[in-house]
């Protein structure tokens, strides 16, 4: 199993993607706008260099990390100490991957563990945050809500293409 960096790449853009449309003004953003206490002037003053820059780097470490979340052959592989040592392994290891390699890597499965990935890791962090800032849950709601979906696509797309 050797990692693959376009499906990564892919995967990472996908925040991008979600993001236009869950923010747009037709969706969320209007909302979204007012419960954080953004407005399109504030919003045009920021370094759209620097935010999408970043963006696409914090998302390319999401994408890094959903094999891990995404693949259970990711497990069988971290056992023996990592792809350098497949050559290494017991003969367990091969007979293992010569029978389950290919087990649940579909778009479905790695969307079940990408979705609950955003349950149980963004949702929580995106509201605890949210607490702290006093922010409304309608604010907390949307932008767990824009994680949870991001991250259910990218764990399909990162299942079934790595």
């Amino acid at each position: 199993m050797e990692f693959n960096f376009v499906a990564v790449l892919v995967a990472a853009l996908v925040t991008l993607l979600v993001g236009f449309v869950w923010y747009n003004p037709k969706v969320f953003g209007t909302i979204w706008m007012n419960e954080s206490g953004m407005t399109e002037e504030k919003a045009k003053q920021g370094n759209m260099l620097k935010i999408f820059g970043l963006t696409i780097f914090y998302s390319f470490m999401l994408a890094f990390i959903m094999p891990a979340l995404t693949v259970h052959q990711m497990g069988a592989l971290g056992m023996i100490g990592g792809p350098e040592f497949v050559n290494k392994a017991l003969p367990s290891y091969a007979a293992f991957m010569a029978d389950y390699g290919d087990t649940f890597r579909t778009y479905q499965h790695g969307a079940l563990h990408g979705f609950m990935s955003g349950v149980f890791l963004a949702l929580p962090i995106t509201c605890i945050n949210g607490l702290f800032e006093q922010k409304s849950w309608k604010y907390m709601l949307i932008n767990a809500g824009y994680w949870i979906v991001s991250m259910t696509i990218m764990g399909a797309v990162v299942c079934r293409w790595i």
